[in-house]
């Protein structure tokens, strides 16, 4: 099996991010500046069996370009280590609790972008991370991976419960999609872009 790594470099007028993927596992080093978003970080690469090492700087703008820039490397990195994605399951759910939050998530790795979000969050920030960007995080991972995620909230009131819940649902239901567990392309098509 070939590995299945990719390293992106990106540089904008707001972000500038440097990130690598090992999709087999590895070391875990992440520094965004934004202390709760590296925490949910590392539970998506510890959940999802990753190394990824991330440093990411920002213009400051309520981390919004931070997030969402992070959240398309992540989701180019994921598309060049998937390779031609031979021999994956390709699909993984899971309904992951969180003391009393619950989240349901679905990968599909497709190649075709979608994102089902319903997630709410009772409060505006968790530190220094607008819950309103836990949204526009996945949707660019999902857009930039090319793969279906859904993200269904089923329980749940305490912000951080709640926000970690679904990287870590995320990060079980991608685990298991990504897993090498045959030798052919797992579409009728033949491809999976």
């Amino acid at each position: 099996m070939a590995d299945r790594r990719a390293v992106i470099s990106r540089a904008t007028d707001e972000t500038k991010i440097e990130l690598s993927l090992d999709l087999d596992g590895g070391p875990v080093e992440i520094a965004t500046g934004v202390e709760f978003f590296d925490h949910m970080l590392h539970a998506f690469a510890k959940h999802a069996d990753c190394g990824l090492k991330i440093r990411a700087s920002g213009d400051g703008m309520d981390n919004h370009h931070l997030i969402e820039d992070v959240g398309i490397a992540l989701g180019k990195a994921i598309h060049e280590a998937l390779g031609d994605k031979r021999g994956i399951e390709r699909f993984g759910s899971i309904m992951l609790p969180l003391d009393e939050a619950l989240i349901a998530a679905s990968v599909d790795i497709s190649g075709r972008p979608t994102l089902v979000f319903r997630v709410t969050f009772l409060r505006d920030d968790l530190g220094t991370m607008p819950t309103e960007m836990v949204g526009e995080f996945f949707r660019a991972v999902a857009d930039n991976a090319r793969i279906a995620l859904h993200l269904v909230q089923m329980n749940g009131h305490v912000a951080h419960h709640v926000c970690e819940a679904t990287f870590k649902a995320f990060a079980r239901a991608f685990r298991a999609a990504k897993a090498v567990t045959g030798t052919g392309i797992p579409s009728t098509k033949g491809l999976l872009e």
